[in-house]
């Protein structure tokens, strides 16, 4: 009788380091991942190497080679969770892999209905025809579920991309409304992909405009993330604005990590 070969799941990070200050802080976040995939049995990937020149395609794009990435290192799983590395996971994260169906699942993009709504005229004028997608299934490309049924769709994001590369790199410049996120749930649609989407607690997101975060000269709340660990249970520190004190997201993640994990 043979016997049955357990493929782990996987946690995916793209770590890049460009040397602008923003990786500052992200071992945190892989340690927080680490202590997370040690309970849950799933094995933390950290990818460190550009594939192309930045000018020729953001990291946002490259991390669509993932399944490139583990196939040629001879890494085989079950299902992926690819995740940005600006976030924090509370240790005691239920198993988000139990709930997915095997599904492609994703988190709603909750924070600047602004931006997304803009984003989304911008991207469907440049480049779908005019179409419009509806922002309530619009998901933050920061936290993504996939597993092997999604290698064609990924393939499909990298053939897209390299034929339509000049003109998504000037249109992503001229909207400054993100590189790859709004082009991935056009593409989403377009192509039929069953999407699940997870409750926000799974990517919680745009912390300071949920009141989350205390920033002096902006905030009227309380010094403290007694809130944060009550709101959800991953963290996602993005769309923090400047500040005098540069509470920014390196300050943040620190902070997390070391509050959540002493």
């Amino acid at each position: 009788m043979g016997s049955t070969i357990h493929m782990k799941n996987i946690v995916f990070i793209p770590n890049i380091d460009l040397g602008n200050g923003r990786n500052n802080s992200y071992h945190y976040s892989i340690k927080s991942w680490k202590q997370w995939c040690d309970k849950n049995d799933c094995e933390l990937i950290v990818w460190e190497d550009l594939l192309y020149p930045v000018d020729y395609m953001k990291i946002t794009w490259q991390r669509y080679y993932l399944f490139d990435i583990l196939d040629n290192n001879n890494i085989d799983y079950d299902q992926i969770l690819m995740v940005d590395a600006d976030t924090i996971v509370h240790p005691d994260t239920p198993n988000f892999f139990e709930m997915t169906e095997h599904k492609y699942c994703g988190v709603k993009c909750d924070g600047c209905y602004e931006w997304v709504l803009r984003s989304i005229r911008g991207f469907g004028d440049e480049l779908f025809g005019g179409k419009r997608i509806k922002p309530w299934n619009y998901i933050n490309g920061g936290f993504q579920i996939i597993n092997k049924s999604h290698k064609s769709f990924f393939e499909t994001m990298k053939q897209y991309y390299s034929k339509n590369n000049e003109k998504i790199i000037q249109t992503i410049d001229k909207l400054k409304c993100g590189t790859d996120q709004t082009i991935l749930n056009y593409m989403l649609y377009e192509e039929k992909v069953d999407v699940k989407l997870l409750p926000s607690c799974y990517n919680l997101q745009d912390l300071f405009r949920k009141t989350l975060l205390h920033i002096p000269e902006f905030s009227w709340i309380d010094d403290t993330l007694d809130n944060l660990w009550e709101a959800g249970w991953i963290y996602h520190f993005n769309s923090i604005p400047q500040n005098q004190k540069n509470r920014n997201a390196n300050y943040w993640i620190k902070r997390t990590y070391e509050e959540l994990y002493k």
